[in-house]
């Protein structure tokens, strides 16, 4: 069993940063594939980022969050990072982190396949 939470969320004005931070229990961390995606309200819930596992040597972003958004992880502190430079007010939204075990990170931009979930922290970016 993995466990999930999610911090780092707040209010930003349009233009500033914040960064996510998502801490998993479990010995096994190392062995997930990690990923970010978001909920805006009325919206379904899409894909941000992921990281894949070991040493997290592979990324994959969609284009909307391409070279504003950067995912990184931590195995020794159990943590996954989003680091969100250049806030839109489209990207407000609650931030939901996800683990899979032993996939690549392009695989991770489909929510069906993730194991374990966060509850989410909320980020607002106002204009």
């Amino acid at each position: 069993q993995v466990q999930l939470v999610e911090s780092g969320g707040g209010l930003v004005q349009a233009g500033g940063s914040l960064r996510l931070s998502c801490a998993a229990s479990g010995r096994t961390f190392s062995m997930y594939s990690m990923g970010w995606f978001r909920q805006a309200p009325g919206k379904e819930r899409e894909f941000v980022a992921a990281v894949s596992w070991g040493g997290g040597s592979n990324t994959y972003y969609p284009d909307s969050v391409k070279g504003r958004f950067t995912i990184s992880r931590d195995n020794a502190e159990k943590t996954v990072y989003l680091q969100m430079n250049n806030l839109k007010p489209e990207d407000t939204a609650v931030y939901y982190c996800a683990a899979r075990k032993w996939t690549t990170a392009q695989a991770m931009d489909v929510m069906d396949g993730m194991e374990y979930w966060g509850k989410g922290t909320l980020v607002t970016v106002s204009s």
